[in-house]
């Protein structure tokens, strides 16, 4: 493969998966918003190139990675003044793995389309571990043929690769994981409260319950995390809370509620707002910090 990459966006997840296409030997611009973060030393340790402005980082590049935080922000670094499509070659694909909701990826497609660029999106999912190992599920949506030519960058990156179908697919089943992982974290710190009640070692029931019908990631990872008391950000709950708006803007368009998601946002918001608001900055996993309050002692 000799197309030349950018990446966009070089935060905590960004960071290692702009290292792991450099460690694969392809051609990597990198640039991001705000200087000196980690992940800027990361991908440059392993042989990104990291530009001094948008600009630079795109102008030659044929594809073009995304990954920053909400909907503003990708329509930031692709459309506004500053913004990519302002110095990108026409005819280059853009791929953004932004958390952003099924209906802005489909807006996003259709207005690069209309000024000939082509676009994918492609969500991720298996926070700062599986960026680091190149481990992540990525979740496409858009036309075939850009997959393909896309998919020797996403091996890189990932270890599941999936093919949604149309625009905007990708996000609808990120949307339908991030549910997953809220509900997951009530289930999670309900185990380890049911454990501590009974003088039982936490880790105990984590090692016994991942190996059968109970098991999960969440459970795998997360738990030990918990028993620990680290609750450093893999994924923030200022993340997930994000995501959750957007999952409950698409039930909202459908009338249908979801009551467990709804719950565990309730939980995050609690956590988010401890620490005089700084328990956001905390990684998901922190949800035990509402379990662990007097009230629910």
């Amino acid at each position: 493969m000799t197309e030349k990459l950018a990446f966009i966006g070089l935060g905590l997840m960004g960071g290692f998966m702009a290292a792991n296409l450099a460690k694969k030997g392809f051609a990597v611009n990198g640039w991001n918003r705000t200087p000196n973060r980690p992940g800027i030393t990361i991908a440059q340790g392993a042989g990104a190139t990291i530009c001094p402005s948008i600009e630079t980082a795109v102008r030659e590049a044929e594809v073009i990675f995304t990954c920053v935080g909400d909907v503003p922000d990708v329509n930031e670094v692709i459309f506004e003044d500053k913004g990519l499509i302002n110095y990108a070659k026409p005819g280059s694909l853009i791929v953004d793995f932004s958390t952003i909701g099924t209906q802005a990826a489909r807006d996003i497609g259709t207005q690069l389309k209309a000024q000939q660029f082509r676009f994918l999106d492609a969500p991720i999912s298996g926070g700062d571990i599986g960026a680091k190992q190149g481990s992540l599920t990525i979740m496409v949506g858009g036309e075939k043929k850009d997959f393909d030519e896309c998919l020797p960058y996403f091996e890189a990156m990932g270890k599941n690769i999936i093919y949604c179908g149309s625009t905007g697919n990708g996000q609808a089943v990120k949307m339908c994981n991030q549910a997953l992982c809220a509900v997951h974290m009530v289930a999670l710190c309900e185990a380890l409260k049911m454990a501590e009640k009974q003088d039982i070692d936490p880790n105990l029931m984590i090692e016994v319950c991942s190996t059968g019908a109970a098991g999960s990631w969440a459970l795998g990872n997360l738990g030990p995390k918990m028993t620990e008391s680290d609750l450093e950000p893999g994924f923030a709950i200022k993340h997930l809370l994000k995501d959750l708006r957007l999952v409950q803007e698409i039930m909202a368009q459908s009338e249908y509620q979801l009551p467990g998601v709804t719950l565990a946002e309730n939980f995050l918001k609690v956590v988010a707002n401890l620490d005089n608001g700084e328990g956001k900055e905390q990684g998901t996993q922190a949800m035990i910090r509402y379990y662990n309050q007097e009230k629910n002692a």
